[in-house]
């Protein structure tokens, strides 16, 4: 990591910084999602995308706060351990 004038570390934001790890718990799509985007809409930590027509969880940047899960009008994310 560099370090700027005075010692402090540069300032990032999660895309830069891979925090995924800090999750306990992960998003799982299931079948029944329609791709309405409401998940990738409602995340905040935009780690969600629509990829053909299904919803698509970047895993390096999720921390599992479930938002996504809340959100979906099918129930098709479930959060797992």
């Amino acid at each position: 990591m560099e370090l700027n004038e005075g010692g402090w570390a540069k300032v990032g934001t999660s895309k830069s910084n891979k925090t995924g790890s800090w999750k306990t718990f992960r998003p799982v799509v299931s079948e029944k999602c329609t791709g309405c985007g409401l998940c990738s809409q409602f995340c905040p930590d935009q780690a969600i995308r629509i990829v053909e027509g299904k919803a698509k969880v970047d895993l390096d940047f999720c921390k599992g706060c479930g938002i996504c899960s809340q959100v979906c009008p099918q129930k098709a994310i479930r959060m797992e351990r």
